[in-house]
């Protein structure tokens, strides 16, 4: 009785805990709101005759800094900040643009102590990861939307962005997007092409990395904007950016290729056009733009990188081979360009330059597994048999599979060492029972033991799944 009580208890105990776990979840998203909200901001934009342009959001990141997007201000006379309790102030002037990030930072005095900063935070959320974003879509000033991070995307040249399923509307670019702690982890960004709506955020690190200058006034800045190739051609760019986040590299690619028709010295743009036309499949245009990209910034390690995967492609190999090494130059520790100059090396039969590109790769990354799978391979091209098993030992670590135990085994066998080669070749058929070399040189292995019955085993296995590698184990028990 006693026990049947303890347990009903027990089960109350729980249920109320998680009752209250509940309710404390239900009402976190309110109090959060409530707390980062007074620190959005509503942008309004006028021309010099005072009619309304465009609308945006922001958010305070100081006393008198807003953070919003350069494209909601731009072409603008005057910007106006309205504040969520409604009060107004006309923003005195930019501080700070970022064009491929679209980003502005304006000075906007307020009085002393009327609204609360929010903090940003340096650190990429987590996938997956709750948000809020309170912006000012179609003018609804104040509205808020939640939802996760949905992706963290590595954009070659570019950086970071991050993907939201928080929806962003017109008039909600700018806008803050808040982890669970009220710290803001992004800036939302629309960028409408093609009728796409693109839900996603520039980190919240650019804010940190923007360089102040003397403060401008909105209406010369946009006068500048207007005579300025490059920002037109960075709006371009942006757009691009958006499609790239989707891995969209045939949408992206026309608005690099439009970037660069509006500013031919826009490195950058070059770049991106010449990574889509390499991702694409088509090596000749991508060279041509790479080219391009690095004869503008000729210290940009990336753009050599580019160059040489698109030689690469072309069969171009010494090429490849002399653009990897002048990355490699500029940035010493990147792996993955020391993995593709040993690839390029190998093309050239140049063994020696090859074997040290990997173990430049392995010293930087110790668990880039195709580095150590290709210094194996290197190493058995060398018949330095015990230096490809090392590799290959250290190969089981990061990839123990059929594949790893094969070459493995037949380094082994090389060595003279049949018995290990026969635990490394059972090894491979027990990952794979379809590998048929393996299943050969397991046989082999047994051949070279003296061990026939067991070698036709093999043999048998191998003529019943009517594989070509069984006349070549016939051969061997039957020479």
């Amino acid at each position: 009785m006693y026990s049947t009580l303890r347990k009903f208890f027990a089960v109350l105990l729980f249920a109320l805990i998680l009752s209250a776990g509940c309710l404390a979840q239900g009402d976190f998203l309110p109090e959060l709101v409530k707390r980062i909200k007074p620190s959005a901001v509503a942008i309004e934009t006028f021309d010099s005759k005072g009619n309304t342009l465009s609308r945006g959001s922001g958010f305070f990141i100081a006393a008198d800094r807003v953070i919003t997007n350069r494209h909601v201000i731009e072409r603008s006379s005057r910007v106006e900040v309205h504040l969520m309790d409604g009060k107004k102030f006309t923003a005195k002037g930019v501080l700070s643009v970022d064009g491929e990030g679209d980003l502005a930072l304006l000075q906007v005095d307020v009085p002393k102590g009327l609204v609360q900063p929010l903090s940003i935070v340096r650190n990429i959320p987590q996938e997956g990861e709750s948000i809020v974003v309170i912006g000012n879509p179609f003018g609804l000033e104040g509205s808020v939307s939640n939802g996760i991070v949905s992706a963290v995307r590595e954009i070659s040249g570019y950086g970071r962005i991050i993907q939201i399923t928080a929806p962003i509307s017109p008039g909600s670019s700018g806008s803050p997007v808040v982890n669970m702690v009220g710290q803001v982890i992004g800036v939302a960004t629309l960028q409408a092409a093609e009728g796409q709506s693109l839900n996603f955020a520039v980190p919240a690190e650019r804010i940190t990395q923007l360089k102040i200058g003397e403060l401008q006034t909105v209406a010369s800045l946009s006068a500048e904007t207007q005579k300025n190739k490059r920002s037109s051609a960075e709006r371009l760019y942006s757009q691009g950016v958006a499609q790239l986040s989707r891995d969209d590299y045939a949408r992206a690619l026309p608005y690099f290729e439009k970037a660069v028709e509006s500013d031919a010295n826009y490195a950058e743009a070059w770049y991106q056009a010449g990574f889509c036309y390499g991702t694409l499949g088509r090596h000749a245009e991508a060279l041509k733009a790479s080219k391009q990209a690095a004869r503008l910034r000729p210290d940009w390690a990336e753009t050599f990188v580019n160059i040489g995967a698109s030689s690469f492609s072309l069969a171009q190999y010494k090429d490849a081979a002399e653009a990897y090494k002048q990355a490699a130059k500029l940035d010493s520790d990147n792996p993955e360009t020391q993995y593709a100059l040993g690839l390029t090396f190998n093309k050239l039969n140049r063994t020696d330059e090859e074997i040290l590109s990997y173990k430049r790769a392995i010293g930087i990354k110790p668990d880039h597994a195709n580095a150590i799978e290709k210094l194996g391979l290197a190493y058995f091209k060398q018949k330095r048999w015990a230096d490809s098993i090392a590799a290959f030992d250290q190969l089981k670590i990061y990839k123990p599979d059929a594949k790893t135990y094969n070459y493995l085994g037949e380094s082994y066998l090389e060595l003279g060492k049949a018995e290990d080669s026969l635990e490394a070749f059972n090894n491979a058929v027990g990952y794979n029972p379809d590998f048929d070399k393996a299943r050969y040189n397991l046989g082999r292995a047994y051949v070279k033991l003296g061990n026939r019955d067991m070698a036709q085993v093999q043999y048998e296995i191998l003529r019943n799944s009517k594989s070509d590698w069984a006349d070549r184990l016939y051969v061997l028990l039957n020479p």
